[in-house]
């Protein structure tokens, strides 16, 4: 008989100001309770009007996250991902379009039966409708509630009244809050200032909402003074005050929450039925500990067109860090615009290995292509994800005798389109949600560098050379010019099952040339590194050593 569970809920909210941690913040405490044993959950719910992260610009909001089930969500999945070591599904990621369009849709049909759909009660019980059809799915005991932005902003105020009615509802003994705020330094003064988080918590407090814990983002430790000033302004317990300063890995953060009780402040706020163990968090202090390797150092350069802001790679960006930490080396990373006249070919001189990202749009292509010229000239190490395989597919046929080879997503009268849109994306107009997007299973040719990757380092197969990977797509390798490049060197080491896409290829007289359509970033997890990011970290040690 399936266990019933009463699922607990942490929401967790912040102050003063955005980007502070609150993710991170989420993560950390997810993976202190998972390490209790209790199964967790989290869920991001973003303000904005958008109905998913897909359209957003990687300049305003970063990277776009893929699930498994195929949503285009906020980054901050990933952070929960790779935290937690689960896999989420689309439903973790609330939006504000998400819920108007459900309440429209149901007032469409009737639902409502003439009701005048209102903020609340509607859009408030479609929200909570939304929170725990994500925490029922599968019967979790504890569910993480981030809230994007911060206290006081207009877009959130339907979300904190929907939260503030969820714990009346469940109960206060099952969910809790936690306030995330920033404790300023200014150096004028030489001293912390808490009245920031004195203004937010009171801010908070506006909605109906009492902070149970509130956790301090600091530039540097605040001493325990301040946490009592701060406990007795804002009328919560002093050991409910917990400071984080920066760290110098974001993997460090549930270490310090353990350090300072949260994990057992939580179980008794919430009455969770474990016993807190410091213990059981022994083996994410190896990974911390393998994280901070100092020497020797691999350089690797991320030619991309977002490079600009850091957070558009910041999938790749851990997972360089997970393969890093599994071969023994610190990882230095260089981020190079592909958006210039010719890459410096003294910054490429200085590096490893180059790893290019996937995009959309043909800025930066050409920078790209110069990429993979150097790599394949100098032998260096290379690494192509999605847009990255097709600029390594582009450049090999250009060096090969299809001098005018390119992609039909930037024009469509080349002579040689070696990367074409599928036949079923030709209708398609809109541009939300209209990829390949999820899952999606591939097969691997033994004997290749990328199948014995995946079964030196860990790699799951389904079933036999059968493995599963994520999406986020338009176009793909063109099938007319599959035997012309395959007779000029290149070799396709991965498929689909039945052997109509084209999912990773690769050179073998090179010392490490791979290129996938797929984004296995999304499954790379520190104590569990992916295993073409750990063979690629691993051929640019080599390289290095040269």
């Amino acid at each position: 008989m399936e266990r019933i569970i009463l699922t607990k809920y942490i929401i967790i909210t912040g102050g003063v100001v955005s980007s502070i941690g609150k993710g991170i913040t989420s993560a950390s405490i997810g993976r202190l309770l998972r390490s209790y044993g209790l199964r967790v959950s989290a869920i991001k719910i973003d303000p904005y009007l958008n109905w998913d992260s897909g359209t957003l610009n990687p300049y305003q909001h970063g990277e776009v996250f893929v699930t498994y089930d195929g949503m285009e969500t906020d980054l901050d999945l990933g952070h929960y991902e790779r935290f937690l070591d689960v896999e989420l599904p689309g439903i973790s990621n609330i939006t504000t379009g998400k819920v108007y369009s459900s309440v429209i849709n149901k007032e469409r049909r009737g639902d409502y039966l003439g009701a005048c759909v209102q903020i609340i009660p509607h859009i408030t019980d479609e929200i909570k409708r939304m929170i725990r059809n994500a925490a029922t799915l599968k019967n979790f005991d504890v569910v993480l509630v981030e809230l994007g932005g911060t206290v006081g902003d207009i877009e959130s105020q339907p979300f904190l009244e929907a939260l503030r009615q969820l714990r009346n509802e469940e109960g206060s003994q099952n969910v809790m809050f936690v306030h995330v705020t920033y404790v300023p330094y200014l150096e004028a003064a030489k001293e912390f200032k808490t009245k920031p988080t004195q203004h937010s918590t009171k801010e908070l407090r506006s909605t109906g909402i009492a902070p149970d814990m509130i956790v301090c983002r600091s530039p540097s430790p605040i001493d325990e003074g301040l946490q009592a000033k701060i406990a007795n302004f804002c009328d919560v317990d002093e050991n409910a005050v917990v400071n984080t300063p920066d760290a110098k890995s974001i993997y460090e953060v549930p270490l310090v929450l353990d350090k300072n009780n949260v994990g057992e402040f939580i179980v008794n706020r919430i009455h969770l039925d474990v016993k807190p163990d410091s213990a059981k968090l022994d083996e994410w202090r190896g990974v911390v500990k393998s994280l901070e390797i100092q020497e020797p150092v691999v350089n690797i350069g991320i030619v991309g067109k977002y490079v600009e802001l850091e957070d558009a790679y910041i999938s790749i960006r851990e997972s360089l860090q997970h393969g890093a930490a599994k071969v023994g080396v610190k990882m230095n990373i260089t981020y190079i615009s592909a958006d210039v006249e010719h890459l410096d070919t003294k910054v490429l001189d200085e590096l490893d290995g180059i790893l290019i990202p996937g995009g959309f749009g043909e800025r930066g292509f050409e920078g790209k292509l110069e990429a993979v010229e150097y790599a394949i000239e100098n032998e260096v190490p290379i690494f192509g994800i999605c847009l990255g395989m097709q600029s390594m597919v582009t450049q090999f046929a250009r060096r090969n005798g299809l001098e005018d080879a390119n992609s039909t997503e930037f024009g469509n009268d080349f002579k040689h389109p070696v990367i074409d849109l599928m036949e079923e994306q030709k209708k398609i107009k809109n541009m939300g949600g209209t990829m390949r997007l999820g899952s999606y299973d591939c097969k691997l040719v033994p004997g290749t560098k990328t199948y014995e990757a995946y079964k030196e380092l860990g790699g799951i197969f389904k079933d036999t050379n059968l493995i599963e990977e994520r999406h986020r797509h338009r176009y793909e390798f063109n099938n007319d010019y599959r035997e012309i490049l395959q007779e000029k060197g290149l070799v396709l080491s991965g498929v689909s099952p039945d052997d109509f896409l084209v999912e990773i290829v690769e050179l073998p007289n090179h010392p490490w040339f791979i290129g996938c359509q797929f984004h296995p970033e999304f499954k790379s997890r520190p104590n569990r590194p992916h295993p073409l990011f750990t063979s690629f970290v691993d051929a640019a040690y080599n390289y290095s050593k040269k």
